[in-house]
């Protein structure tokens, strides 16, 4: 698929058949990620792909939204291995992280595997859940599946601001 049909077409899934991604699939949406730029190529992030059906319900425990994905990634990043602004207010872990969830995502839709970027949660109950390491945090939350029957965007997916209204020429 073109990129511009990728990024025009894919959609935040919100119920999904119990069709299973394929192992192939799945490794192209995890190398898209692994593949994504990072602030001094520190590469702290570490993705979780949850598909154990016991790890799900744990999951579901603190979001109501997975809509029935067979497949979770729970996108962290190691607080302890980031690149620090100057002046020291923010560092590169959550745009690092957010980073490689895009491709993640962008990479699902190319392999015609939908997904759902899921904020929808406490991180700290998530990382308690699956039982994380201490200075990972997590990011987000990511359905992936195939849609179910009759899913589709919601209606206000094609609804977007005109450039004008979100970009200044300085």
């Amino acid at each position: 698929m073109e990129f511009k049909e990728v990024i025009r077409n894919r959609y935040s899934c919100k119920k999904y058949s119990d069709r299973p991604i394929e192992d192939e699939k799945l490794t192209a949406i995890l190398e898209a990620g692994r593949l994504a730029p990072t602030a001094k190529n520190l590469q702290e992030q570490h993705i979780y792909v949850v598909r154990d059906p016991a790890a799900l319900a744990k999951l579901d425990t603190v979001t109501p939204c997975r809509y029935g994905a067979p497949v979770m990634l729970a996108v962290a990043f190691d607080s302890t291995n980031v690149f620090t602004y100057p002046g020291g207010g923010r560092d590169s872990g959550t745009e690092d992280a957010a980073i490689v969830a895009t491709h993640m995502i962008l990479a699902a839709a190319d392999e015609g595997v939908n997904s759902c970027w899921l904020n929808f949660f406490d991180p700290a109950l998530a990382k308690e859940a699956l039982g994380l390491p201490e200075c990972e945090e997590i990011l987000m939350l990511m359905d992936l599946g195939y849609a179910a029957e009759g899913a589709g965007p919601l209606p206000n997916h094609t609804k977007r601001k005109p450039l004008d209204q979100t970009v200044t020429y300085i």
